[in-house]
């Protein structure tokens, strides 16, 4: 596993089992909140209507919030990530809503092609995930391999611009490539006296030309590429998300 995931999987290992309990409820009382309504807090909704008995790819799922929902509508979901805490928390979660998950951990970059590769009828890594990876390309690549021909890419996350407005805190220069030592992004949620006790994140922030190029670069056609405006501040972006698909 590469230095940069290793030192992310130590960050989001720590406490987040704990805090997906706090933001979400109990995996019972989140599942029943998916069961009276699966449209609950997914994102994505519209490209997902009607959609149903597809092998779908949720890359970077973390605990599970989207994929229960996709497969709470009767769709074959997987998730790729890196922390054992967040597992626990997704197939709790699947199980009080009824529905099978796989959950793979470990580096996505590092994933088993001989068995994943052109298995997916929809990618779908989404919530800000891309500073995690260091190189974005090997990232990208990965997404083609396991969509299937005519396979869909939905690939959403923050918008470059949030790092040099004083969300993602990188000194302002939007070209930046270092890495940088950052806070997991729930520990501002713990009271101030435990937060010195967090391991730190590793992440290198990718401008918006590197993200779209590569997705290109990786075999893709762009279809479509959409930017949000961000909920605090609407005059500004907050995310983007590109729909693109394997031919």
């Amino acid at each position: 596993m590469r230095e940069q995931a290793e030192q992310n999987k130590t960050a989001w290992e720590y406490r987040a089992y704990e805090f997906w309990n706090q933001l979400n409820g109990t995996p019972a009382e989140f599942a029943a909140e998916i069961k009276a309504n699966s449209d609950v807090r997914l994102i994505h909704r519209k490209y997902f209507e009607n959609v149903t008995g597809k092998k779908i790819a949720n890359p970077c799922g973390s605990n599970g919030r989207q994929a229960v929902k996709l497969a709470y509508r009767g769709n074959e979901v997987t998730i790729f990530d890196i922390s054992e805490e967040n597992k626990r928390y997704a197939l709790e979660l699947a199980k009080e809503a009824g529905v099978n998950i796989e959950y793979i951990l470990g580096d996505f970059c590092e994933t088993d092609l001989t068995k994943y590769g052109n298995m997916f009828d929809i990618v779908y890594p989404e919530g800000g995930i891309l500073h995690y990876f260091s190189d974005i390309d090997a990232f990208t690549k990965t997404l083609y391999a396991i969509t299937k021909p005519n396979g869909i890419l939905i690939l959403s996350d923050y918008h470059p611009y949030r790092k040099i407005n004083g969300l993602e805190q990188t000194e302002g220069d939007y070209f930046d490539s270092r890495w940088h030592n950052r806070n997991v992004a729930y520990q501002d949620e713990f009271p101030q006296e435990e937060q010195a006790l967090f391991p730190k994140c590793i992440c290198r922030y990718f401008t918006l030309s590197e993200i779209i190029n590569s997705v290109i670069a990786s075999g893709f056609t762009i279809k479509e590429f959409i930017e949000h405006p961000h909920y605090e501040d609407t005059k500004r972006p907050g995310e983007f998300t590109i729909i693109a698909y394997k031919i």
